[in-house]
């Protein structure tokens, strides 16, 4: 069986998670996102919120499942015996990174290696971060993240804005 694992922060889920994740699905036999638990971050959402989110945009797929980590990924990754990591590329900016990232992993253990799909034309636009300052504004996300994320989001809303 081939184990994958997909990191991130998914802060919140958005359409663009979820599409590289069933493409992920057409490569390996059981993926697992796991929830990166960062300190200097400051997430919206607490990592049992996030993991939630995750859970019910996968319900009924045996093949996914969700998890926290901290630490090193590829430390992570061997613990679970996922010799793959998925990771998306929105833009060519985000292909410098990634590339660095994924050779600073090999080096760790060349076990691990990183598996790259590019988003969807319909949503490589889409970050955790702008979605989250659209919602926030009162902007509509019902395109960019599934519904039960969408009123996640606007509850986390301030109701008293000053304009």
């Amino acid at each position: 069986m081939k184990r994958a694992i997909y990191p991130g922060s998914f802060d919140p889920l958005t359409n663009g998670h979820i599409d590289i994740a069933r493409r992920a699905l057409l490569v390996c036999d059981q993926l697992l996102i796991a929830i990166s638990h960062n300190q200097e971050k400051s997430p919206l959402f607490k990592l049992e919120e996030r993991k939630t989110m995750i859970e019910q945009a996968f319900y009924g797929d045996a093949r996914v499942s969700v998890s926290y980590f901290s630490g090193l990924l590829v430390d992570f990754a061997a613990k679970i015996k996922a010799p793959i990591m998925i990771r998306g590329l929105r833009a060519a900016s985000d292909f410098e990174y990634e590339f660095q990232l994924a050779a600073m992993n090999r080096s760790l253990n060349p076990d691990i290696d990183t598996v790259f799909f590019m988003t969807g034309s319909d949503s490589y636009f889409l970050s955790s971060r702008l979605v989250k300052e659209v919602a926030l504004l009162g902007g509509d996300v019902t395109k960019m993240v599934p519904a039960h994320v969408a009123q996640a989001l606007a509850n986390k809303r301030p109701h008293n804005q000053i304009l």
